[in-house]
């Protein structure tokens, strides 16, 4: 195998499966330096009962993105134990139903493209042909669109895809590194939710009743919420509905 990445049309097949009758199992698990979306650190978050803020300050660390100029959030892993996923044990993966989109779509990666016409976004795929990775020796025939249905990515990608047009926007109209009250205010809208939340609850950040109801009391209003406050106080604009 290349190690690198090979496009493949999203009804194109590729041969692919993985678990514990693999001998590279759990091998993808360390060195592991991954980017962590807003909708990844929430369903986290809520499966291991901790608040999005806890949950960064124990697994995660943050760091500023050489391309981008935002700060990016990892897992935090130990040199003790081949910079392994804090998640990761002998048996597999302890927070499998809740994993990273990242987790969920390999052999998979994927990249939106925006129409410079009309602004539509098309997706593309590749196959990350890893050299440890033995799941391509045998296994079940898929194709990419099947990948996503059975991994469960589509919620993941249609809640990670606004934190994609913001990264966009930012680069169109703000490039360079992200400081100061800019960069707090990116990682709570992003990143510490339950801190956001906990902001509209106090009223610190206004939101018209309806929506400050919504926010209070649903995760995905929560993220979509501080999706569109960070845009409109970075950037001036809201997302169009």
């Amino acid at each position: 195998m290349s190690g690198e990445p090979q496009y493949i049309g999203i009804d194109e097949s590729l041969t692919f499966s993985c678990g514990p009758h693999k001998g590279c199992f759990n091998q993808c698990c360390c060195d592991v330096n991954q980017f962590l979306y807003p909708y990844d650190i929430l369903r986290l978050s809520r499966a291991l009962g901790v608040s999005t803020g806890e949950f960064i300050e124990t697994y995660t660390y943050i760091y500023i993105g050489d391309t981008t100029g935002l700060p990016v959030v990892s897992f935090k892993t130990s040199s003790q134990n081949n910079h392994a996923c804090p998640f990761v044990t002998e048996q597999g993966c302890s927070v499998y139903e809740d994993r990273p989109a990242s987790c969920r779509i390999f052999p998979l990666a994927r990249a939106l493209a925006r129409s410079r016409e009309d602004g539509t976004l098309s997706e593309y795929f590749a196959v990350i042909e890893d050299p440890i990775c033995e799941g391509f020796q045998g296994g079940a025939v898929w194709t990419p669109r099947q990948w996503v249905k059975n991994q469960g990515l589509t919620a993941y990608n249609e809640r990670n895809d606004k934190m994609i047009e913001l990264i966009s926007l930012k680069q169109q109209v703000m490039p360079g590194r992200l400081e100061g009250d800019d960069r707090k205010d990116f990682e709570l809208a992003c990143y510490d939710l339950d801190g956001f939340r906990a902001r509209v609850a106090d009223g610190t950040l206004a939101f018209e009743e309806g929506q400050k109801k919504a926010i209070l009391e649903d995760d995905d209003a929560l993220l979509h919420g501080a999706m569109d406050w960070l845009r409109e106080r970075l950037f001036g604009t809201r997302r169009a509905s």
